[in-house]
């Protein structure tokens, strides 16, 4: 059928190595490119508000850079599947095409979507685009999906290579009319009432310009340091690039290949190897949510539903969702996560650990948390990590595995400087809970799971 391509961005916003657009720009016509908010369909989750602020850029950045090349983007609001089939008739468009989702509700939409569109004799394909071995790729020897990180990653890694990253498109030729758009800013993804953003805008710039720097700089400054320095909040060795990944502005096929060229130079080997098993992580989430997509909702481990919550205490949980426990390196971490929108990951398994098994509030509080004030948050990573800290989720630490912060803050930041930049008037005699009473009485919870299983 002929008529003019669209391609529908999700979390994809980039024109690198993006195979849905190179394929409508193989096809010949014009091409429409559009994002759809959804915050309607069944079960898709909506976004939390750092999101909202990261989206907002992004899709900026996005629009114009397609503007540079002859095209723009499209903005529509409302459930995907019936907005795109109106897209289609009000373009009269000949294919449909869009990189490929993970998540049971979207799943789910796109199914329909793309039934429907063929019966009405519309083009639809779908590619891998956002992991690097789509879920059902990876499979154990009976032919079942994985639950422990280190064979799952060793699978992926006795699978072919994965594809080199799609060159940029020069030109994006849209359509002599385009269809009616939304205005980005009568979205009000932005945070107005209070303007809470001030710190993301000093840390970040969204886009994928920002994102393909950050890589380089990544490779060319920090990846030295990465496999030592990792776990050191203050030490500036991580990547940064996880909101890149998420909102799929940079791929992890540029990210892998590039990673794997710097190995080959001869630099950082070991470093690289590290990093990259760090993108196998990131897989690993995609992977279990695929295969049980209630991980932001259920355990994974059924008989943690045994385990005895007491009742919610509001105020324990407001002192830790604003830094004010009296643990140091805690608090540094919640309030460099409420100014940017981002926390360092070993402070992120302290925090977890310290909401869960300090102060006995259920998981699923922590990650709806962090849903809703990290740039990074998705329906897989999220969920997934807080899970394995609580020790109901897939190659999950024991649950009698405790982070004690203060030998944490004593191991990783020795010289206290990331308390210091974040938490200068943490102190420990403030705590609001013992650490070693807390400790003993998560233990004695966990003996609720031992006897379910």
């Amino acid at each position: 059928m002929t008529g003019p391509s669209i391609v529908w961005f999700r979390d994809d916003l980039r024109i690198a190595d993006n195979p849905a657009l190179r394929a409508a720009l193989d096809r010949g016509e014009p091409v429409i490119s559009l994002y759809v908010l959804d915050a309607e369909s069944d079960g898709v989750r909506p976004l939390g508000g750092a999101a909202r602020w990261w989206l907002h850029h992004s899709l900026a950045s996005l629009d114009a850079r397609l503007r540079e090349r002859g095209s723009l983007l499209i903005l529509r609001r409302g459930p995907a599947e019936r907005v795109v089939a109106e897209t289609v008739r009000d373009a009269a468009a000949g294919a449909v095409l869009w990189n490929r989702r993970y998540g049971e509700a979207e799943r789910a939409v796109d199914t329909a979507l793309k039934a429907g569109l063929r019966e009405d004799g519309v083009e639809v394909e779908s590619f891998a685009a956002s992991v690097l071995f789509e879920p059902w790729t990876v499979r154990t020897g009976v032919g079942d999906h994985y639950s422990v990180f280190t064979p799952f990653w060793k699978a992926c890694l006795a699978l072919p290579a994965p594809r080199a990253p799609l060159p940029e498109p020069r030109e994006v030729p849209g359509p002599a009319r385009a269809p009616a758009t939304d205005d980005l800013d009568e979205w009000s993804l932005l945070p107005t009432d209070p303007d809470w953003a001030e710190g993301l805008r000093e840390t970040w710039e969204p886009g994928e310009p920002a994102a393909r720097r950050r890589l380089r700089a990544f490779l060319d400054d920090d990846l030295g340091s990465y496999d030592a320095a990792r776990d050191e909040p203050a030490a500036g060795a991580t990547s940064l690039l996880s909101p890149r990944l998420r909102w799929g502005e940079i791929s992890p096929y540029t990210v892998w290949h590039e990673t794997v060229d710097a190995a080959r130079s001869g630099r950082h080997a070991a470093s690289a190897h590290r990093f990259l098993s760090e993108l196998g992580w990131r897989e690993f989430a995609w992977h279990t949510l695929f295969h049980f997509p209630a991980l932001a909702d259920k355990n994974l481990k059924p008989e943690f539903d045994a385990f005895p919550w007491p009742r919610l205490r509001p105020t324990m949980l407001e002192a830790w969702q604003r830094g004010r426990t009296g643990i140091p390196l805690v608090d540094a971490g919640m309030r460099e996560l409420w100014r940017t929108g981002y926390m360092h990951n070993r402070v992120r398994m302290v925090v977890a650990s310290f909401l869960i098994k300090n102060l006995m509030i259920d998981w699923r509080r922590g990650e709806e948390w962090f849903w809703d004030t990290l740039v990074d948050a998705d329906t897989a990573n999220n969920p997934f990590n807080w899970q394995w800290v609580a020790g109901s989720g897939a190659d999950a630490a024991p649950y009698f595995r405790i982070f004690n912060p203060e030998l944490q803050a004593a191991k990783f930041d020795p010289d206290g400087r990331y308390v210091a930049r974040w938490a200068p008037d943490a102190d420990e005699r403030d705590q609001i809970v013992d650490l070693r009473e807390t400790r003993q009485a998560a233990l004695e919870a966990y003996e609720a799971v031992k006897r379910a299983r």
